[in-house]
């Protein structure tokens, strides 16, 4: 996937660098404010954005679910919770959040949050019952580890924390928008969003189902949480109507990228490579973007949802923006 981010870089139109042929006649732009702000998103690090958002919300995470009675079952909560991960969701929060001016302490129970409601969706979607999965980001699944009923609980005990975080933990923002972010993630996770994603991706194996449907299984069982991290980030950071609606249609974009990029990685990594089990899709029958489009298809899917994604970024601070427009191409060009 490395030649998605080369090709974009090449013909998106403000992608944040300049193609080779007009490098030249666009060095003296470097000379004024706007030429700046481009060469500092030019040069942006996500590698150290990402791993220095992590450690804070691992750090976060770790102060949210102390070990305490009855202990299997926090300790079952830290050991999903607490798996190395790249912590996508919430560090789409915390940019989100800072995109409109919000800072990252205000966001940080926001973030937790949306990390724990992931993890409750990575728990129950290995279960035997659903993708029987044994591996998860490199170590055994949750079930494979505490068992079958400790791992249905543990999801139903973070769900609960997740929305009593929010609520209790969120300070120095207006009532009115705390409650808008606990409405926000409750529809992201009902019967309209991921679980409807979930229930619609089972109900299909083994059937001849079109895009649409599976565009519907992936807008709503991997993009709704992503939109739901995004959206509260900027409803937190005391973003507009016309901002939250922004970031949601790029985080969208970035949802539906992270599964096409996930159903070409799973037929073309191995299980070392990739930290779970490689070729589970093709060996159950379930349909994928590769399946359905054939893989040049699918990867070319993959760069049109880059360049979307970045669109919706065009009304913000480009310096501001950095991080998410540099998250879009960090996802299509992901090896794991």
């Amino acid at each position: 996937m490395a030649y998605v981010t080369a090709r974009l870089l090449a013909r998106a139109p403000g992608s944040g660098r300049v193609p080779a042929v007009l490098r030249s006649a666009s060095t003296r732009l470097h000379d004024g404010p706007i030429g700046q702000a481009e060469a500092a998103v030019d040069r942006f690090d996500l590698k150290a954005y990402m791993a220095d958002k992590a450690r804070r919300v691992d750090a976060a995470l770790d102060r949210a679910v102390p070990l305490r009675y009855p202990e299997r079952l926090h300790e079952s909560m830290r050991y999903s919770l607490l798996s190395a991960g790249k912590r996508i969701c919430p560090i789409l929060a915390l940019a989100s959040c800072e995109l409109v001016g919000g800072d990252e302490a205000t966001v940080m129970p926001v973030a937790c949050a949306v990390e724990m409601l992931h993890a409750v969706s990575l728990i129950h979607d290995d279960l035997p019952c659903m993708d029987n999965d044994d591996l998860r980001r490199g170590q055994p699944s949750n079930h494979r580890v505490f068992g079958e009923g400790t791992a249905v609980i543990t999801g139903d005990a973070l769900i609960a924390l997740a929305f009593e975080h929010v609520a209790a933990a969120t300070a120095s923002v207006p009532a009115d928008r705390v409650l808008r972010a606990v409405a926000e993630y409750g529809s992201a996770i009902g019967s309209e969003g991921l679980v409807a994603g979930q229930f619609v991706d089972i109900d299909s194996e083994g059937k001849a189902v079109g895009v649409g449907v599976l565009e519907y299984i992936h807008l709503h069982k991997t993009a709704r949480l992503l939109e739901a991290a995004a959206a509260c980030g900027v409803i937190v950071g005391g973003g507009g109507d016309a901002e939250v609606e922004s970031v949601r249609r790029y985080a969208r974009c970035v949802g539906q990228l992270f599964q096409v990029v996930d159903d070409i990685l799973d037929v073309t990594k191995t299980t070392e490579e990739l930290g779970k089990t490689a070729g589970k899709d093709v060996a159950s029958g379930k349909t994928t973007y590769p399946k359905l489009m054939g893989l040049e298809k699918a990867q070319e899917l993959a760069q049109t949802l880059v360049v979307k994604a970045e669109a919706e970024l065009h009304g913000f601070d480009r310096v501001k923006a950095a991080p998410l427009r540099h998250l879009a191409r960090y996802i299509a060009d992901r090896q794991n």
